[in-house]
């Protein structure tokens, strides 16, 4: 329905976007005003998960010790961002519709920055009223992936209810990511295959509705093919670190572009480059080196199909090198 609704057109894409976010961010914002009253303060304290915590058993029966470095103060604190970093991919996202955005210049960087601040704000405001209520340790075992509705059921008499507008909330909040990510990556594939990077199919566009419609069925059977066969776990981590690494080349490539081709036509520049890329390359890359072999074992084996498709395709048939 959402590739559907995506080759349809970017204004209908949005509408249904807005619909969807105004409903759960609504949800987020009564969890906390209704959850503030039931906060513990003895579960804030200490409020750093400290290296004594001893360990926890997880829903699948595994043994979580806290006396590893990368689960207890601020080096867990650097895994858990790294973890669930895939939460905040949605904003760059954005930026790969800059070509269908009536003043990019502009409306861009502002969506973007103004966006993130508030959602980063609910999302430090939400985990703090979600661990005040209930004990961490708890999380790790008896709630899992529904940590929110345990809290409410066990620690919030009386508002039971509320359980059913998280499930409600965690829906529309799926399925607005999974648009967002299906629109920037169609357009991220679109201006490789404009390129020549990757084959034109990519960039074929609908004789009617004007979008990359080929392109959004691809990965309508490809990310549809993931999401049935690979655990959410993995693909969350991979998703993750594999942005994480992104970010970084993305930082490194600003600086070196600005030594390199100090000419080129920026509509919008990074402020403070100097100071705001080696600092975010840094915070990157020490996030995802707190994600364990196994997820560095993936990005290595992920990067290595997409240079290989560079090598074998994309080298020779881009149009920069024919020039």
């Amino acid at each position: 329905m959402l590739s559907l609704l995506l080759i349809r057109g970017t204004q209908e894409s949005a509408t249904f976007n807005n619909i969807i976010v105004i409903v759960k961010v609504s949800i987020v914002l009564l969890i906390i005003a209704l959850a503030w009253k039931f906060i513990n303060p003895a579960n804030h304290v200490p409020y750093l998960i400290p290296a004594d915590a001893g360990t926890a058993t997880l829903s699948t029966g595994q043994i979580h010790n806290y006396a590893d470095p990368l689960n207890h103060g601020w080096l867990g604190v650097l895994r858990g961002a790294g973890i669930v970093f895939f939460a905040f991919i949605g904003f760059d996202a954005v930026s790969t519709a800059a070509q269908e955005a009536k003043n990019p210049q502009k409306d861009m960087p502002v969506g973007i920055l103004v966006s993130l601040a508030i959602c980063t704000f609910l999302y430090i405001l939400f985990s703090h009223v979600l661990t005040g209520l209930a004990p961490y340790k708890e999380f790790m075992g008896h709630g899992g992936e529904a940590s929110v509705v345990y809290a409410i059921t066990h620690y919030m008499p009386g508002y039971e209810w509320l359980a059913s507008m998280v499930t409600v909330a965690i829906l529309a909040g799926f399925s607005s990511v999974i648009l967002v990510m299906l629109l920037g990556q169609t357009r991220v594939f679109y201006t490789m295959s404009k390129d020549g990077l990757v084959p034109a199919i990519f960039s074929k566009l609908h004789p009617k509705y004007k979008t990359p419609y080929r392109s959004q069925w691809v990965f309508f059977v490809f990310v549809s093919i993931f999401a049935a066969f690979i655990p959410d776990s993995v693909v969350g981590d991979m998703t993750s670190i594999g942005t994480l690494f992104a970010f970084v080349l993305v930082c490194l490539g600003i600086m070196i572009l600005r030594k390199t081709d100090p000419n080129l036509v920026r509509p919008f520049k990074t402020p403070f480059y100097l100071i705001v890329c080696p600092l975010g390359a840094l915070i990157c890359l020490a996030m995802i080196l707190s994600l364990g072999w196994e997820n560095w074992t993936r990005l290595i084996v992920w990067m290595g199909i997409g240079l290989l498709i560079y090598f074998v395709y994309g080298r020779y048939h881009s149009k920069l090198r024919a020039k």
